[in-house]
């Protein structure tokens, strides 16, 4: 009976973690880019682009003077470029496939992990 090396389990933990890691949720963002989020501001002081005003709120002068205040602390932010650029976008950053096709290549990763260290003798 084939007994996996010291290496080849290293591989399927390694494998499996970020199985774990990166699987989409059925609500939310996955468990790495949730640490990614946080990750780049964790203290919650990046601002982040406000959404466009809601009908009838432009009559709000309040309401358009905070959500201005707000897209200008932004945009003055994002022209420094660099790494507060990146910041800025990994704050908001979203898992890159919808959840059913991230979940299919996730689950060919680990098939084809599995088989590759099964097969692998020299691992």
């Amino acid at each position: 009976m084939w007994e996996p090396t010291n290496r080849q389990w290293w591989v399927l933990l390694v494998a499996a973690l970020l199985l774990v890691a990166l699987w989409p949720p059925a609500e939310g963002r996955s468990l790495a880019l949730t640490f990614v989020n946080w990750s780049v501001d964790p203290a919650g002081r990046l601002p982040t682009l406000p959404d466009p005003l809601a009908f009838g709120e432009s009559d709000d002068v309040v309401a358009v003077e905070a959500h201005d205040l707000q897209a200008r602390m932004y945009d003055e932010l994002y022209a420094r470029g660099g790494w507060t650029r990146l910041r800025l976008e990994l704050k908001v950053a979203r898992d890159p496939f919808n959840r059913a096709t991230e979940r299919q290549l996730l689950v060919v990763f680990g098939v084809l992990t599995a088989f590759l260290v099964w097969r692998g003798r020299r691992l």
